[in-house]
């Protein structure tokens, strides 16, 4: 996946006001047949899959023993089969996919359940955009817009079967498309020649953080919890059993945490960038995770974990850009919301 294919910033507007696409094809892409595919990955994940029927899907995380997230994933179930089994596909990220599927495989390897690496096998495409359902609609026989946001299931797109899900990484509505190689290049062609934009890693950036979503490696890793990350709508405490970080998650519950990632709204043009200082009262509080220009909004956002006691709405500080300081202050996320993006 390129940076970009031409300018970013047309292919920032495309995706924020038409149509843009992204071969995410490089992501991780992990499927799971069985008796109990359910109950064994629920051990890994705070979030309680048990709740999902059939064509529903769950954005989560894995986690290790300390709480710490070895990966944000998205969990597609598609429900059980004539013969009693479950089925699921599981979305992970692309540069982490080695250590999921080694994690993974160390807590259900002896489960008997049937697990495939598609990783290398099938292309996948992210059309997004407000317009973006109406022009994959041309392609699809069944209808898309009876796929609620979150939504998955089984199609064809030219006589090859698809997987279809009503999910993104930039904010706006869209479908993930997974398909074999071959349909997968002619459906790029076949959009590419109706107008969608082909967009790279720098618009998606822009649009993800825009979204205040966070990036592995970057914004959450092995030594942040989802408490801290802000993500504490996926922790599922009260109806769940047991599963790989709980002590810990329970214990930030009772206990509160220390630090947590929060929204910075640069005042003025500079942008501050993964790594800089965050400042309070001249003494370095935390460090930005990610951080460019918006534009959509038209100035610098951020993202930053800082001590919970000045982690406030209104909160004012300074960013370290190139030993000069320059204000912010903390802001609510996500810095933009889309008002054609489904929530339900």
């Amino acid at each position: 996946m390129p940076v970009r294919f031409g300018s970013i910033i047309k292919e920032h507007e495309a995706v924020r006001n038409h149509a843009g696409m992204f071969d995410i094809s490089h992501m991780g892409k992990f499927v799971f047949q069985g008796k109990n595919v359910v109950d064994q990955l629920q051990r890994l994940v705070p979030s309680d899959f048990s709740r999902l029927q059939p064509g529903e899907s769950q954005y989560s995380v894995l986690l290790n023993e300390n709480g710490g997230i070895i990966d944000d994933i998205i969990f597609y179930y598609q429900g059980t089969n004539n013969n009693g089994d479950q089925g699921g596909v599981l979305i992970v990220n692309a540069a982490t996919t080695t250590k999921d599927r080694t994690w993974i495989l160390k807590y259900i390897g002896t489960s008997k359940i049937e697990f495939q690496d598609i990783s290398q096998d099938k292309v996948l495409i992210a059309i997004q955009g407000p317009k973006a359902t109406g022009i994959l609609q041309k392609f699809v026989s069944v209808d898309l817009n009876s796929i609620k946001a979150f939504g998955h299931l089984g199609a064809s797109i030219f006589n090859q079967p698809a997987f279809l899900a009503r999910t993104g990484y930039t904010g706006e509505d869209g479908f993930e498309v997974m398909i074999n190689p071959e349909a997968g290049v002619e459906l790029w062609q076949k959009l590419l020649s109706v107008g969608v934009v082909p967009c790279g890693l720098g618009a998606r950036d822009i649009l993800r953080l825009e979204a205040s979503m966070a990036l592995y490696g970057q914004d959450i890793n092995d030594s942040t919890t989802p408490f801290e990350a802000g993500l504490g709508w996926l922790i599922h405490l009260d109806t769940k059993g047991d599963f790989i970080g709980r002590e810990v998650l329970e214990q930030q519950k009772s206990q509160g945490i220390t630090h947590k990632l929060v929204g910075l709204q640069m005042q003025g043009r500079s942008i501050a960038r993964h790594g800089y200082p965050v400042l309070s009262s001249g003494e370095v509080v935390g460090k930005i995770t990610s951080g460019n220009i918006s534009l959509t909004l038209g100035y610098p956002v951020a993202l930053a974990y800082l001590p919970k006691d000045i982690a406030q709405v209104g909160q004012q500080l300074e960013v370290e850009i190139r030993s000069k300081y320059y204000p912010a202050v903390v802001v609510k996320k996500p810095f933009y919301r889309s008002t054609s993006r489904l929530t339900s």
